[in-house]
């Protein structure tokens, strides 16, 4: 089973164990130990490999225990510090780790709930654990990227000057986007500065800051959405310039849909949204499950194209455009869309209607 495999065998099994799991020791044998033994493949079964309730003196406190530490050649490489299952990670301070990580070898600490891992290091101060974490893996959000940076952490792939090397630049693009995140929610009074002085030559007034945090904000979210949007004409128009091949190979599944069979047809728009909840989905699921099935009145997305498994509706050939959208036991709630970009609006719902199934 590949890693990638055994990351989602486990975040299956998170989905249906979160709500049960309610306390630390539930969270460690639940959540916690797979993740260590099964993913990251240490075997939490044999103590030279992993250490629970690994001690460690600290200047005068006597006999205080980090959760379990992962051995390599007889030294420590990470401390995980566990805390129940639902905690809120940014209330905690890592202390237990914070005072274990000065006086150990491991040179990573990680910070779990048993469905967040923080990891941390001492990028900025030799052999004193930094503040913020330089990576984090949230079991049930991740996309394919941040699996890839999870792997280097396991028995197979460890190697500790490689994760260093690139810990430093993790850390930084994890706090630009979050930095990003919070001005396309909420600019702040600098970032629309920032752009005023290059578009407003006048005196730059609050009032004038004012009116150009709405504009700021609108053209950030355009020009995002624009982005979007040529990226998906380039992937249509590469499959459009292969579909010549149809006849020796099989036909991708979206040129499948998007052909005239008996009295429906596919339109572009439809394929467009297609490739829309596409992106969307795939922070939760692989594109690869996503599969467009058109009809009469609407064009269906389905995942593993099983009717029994909708994601949504699509409403486009009336006049007025609509998006159905599906809750847990599969009622369809239509909401009107102007246009595609639209969609993008019921993102998290989107995201969330595959879990429903992994459930059942």
């Amino acid at each position: 089973m590949d890693f990638i495999d055994r990351v989602r065998e486990l975040a299956a099994r998170a989905e249906k164990l979160i709500t049960r799991v309610q306390t630390e020791e539930a969270t460690k044998n639940s959540l916690i130990m797979p993740f260590i033994n099964q993913v990251l493949g240490y075997n939490v079964f044999d103590p030279a490999e992993v250490l629970p309730e690994f001690t460690t003196d600290v200047g005068t406190k006597k006999g205080e225990k980090v959760d379990y530490a992962i051995f390599k050649d007889d030294k420590p490489i990470m401390l995980f510090e566990c805390k129940s299952c639902g905690t809120d990670l940014d209330k905690e301070h890592a202390s237990q780790l914070y005072r274990y990580f000065s006086v150990s070898e491991a040179r990573f600490g990680v910070l779990t709930n048993g469905i967040v891992y923080r990891f941390y290091s001492d990028l900025e101060q030799p052999n004193k654990m930094d503040t913020k974490p330089f990576f984090e893996f949230n079991l049930l959000d991740f996309e394919e990227p941040l699996v890839e940076e999870l792997k280097k952490f396991s028995k197979s792939a460890f190697d500790l000057e490689e994760i260093r090397s690139t810990a430093s630049e993790l850390k930084y693009t994890r706090e630009i986007k979050k930095i990003l995140a919070e001005e396309w929610n909420s600019p702040s009074d600098d970032f629309v500065r920032f752009f005023a002085s290059r578009v407003y030559p006048r005196l730059r007034t609050q009032a004038v800051i004012q009116h150009f945090t709405t504009i700021t904000k609108s053209a950030f979210h355009q020009f995002v959405t624009e982005r979007i949007k040529d990226r998906l004409k380039s992937a249509l128009a590469q499959e459009a310039a292969t579909s010549g091949k149809a006849q020796q190979e099989p036909v991708p599944e979206p040129q499948k849909a998007a052909v005239q069979t008996g009295d429906i047809t596919t339109t572009d728009e439809e394929v467009q949204a297609y490739y829309i909840v596409k992106s969307v989905l795939r922070e939760v699921v692989d594109p690869k499950r996503v599969f467009m099935r058109d009809a009469k009145i609407y064009c269906a997305i389905l995942l593993d194209d099983n009717n029994r498994k909708p994601i949504c509706r699509l409403y486009l050939s009336a006049p007025r455009k609509h998006l159905g959208l599906f809750d847990e036991q599969k009622n369809e709630e239509r909401v009107p869309i102007q246009d595609l970009d639209d969609i993008y609006k019921y993102a998290e719902r989107l995201k969330t209607t595959p879990t429903y199934y992994a459930r059942a």
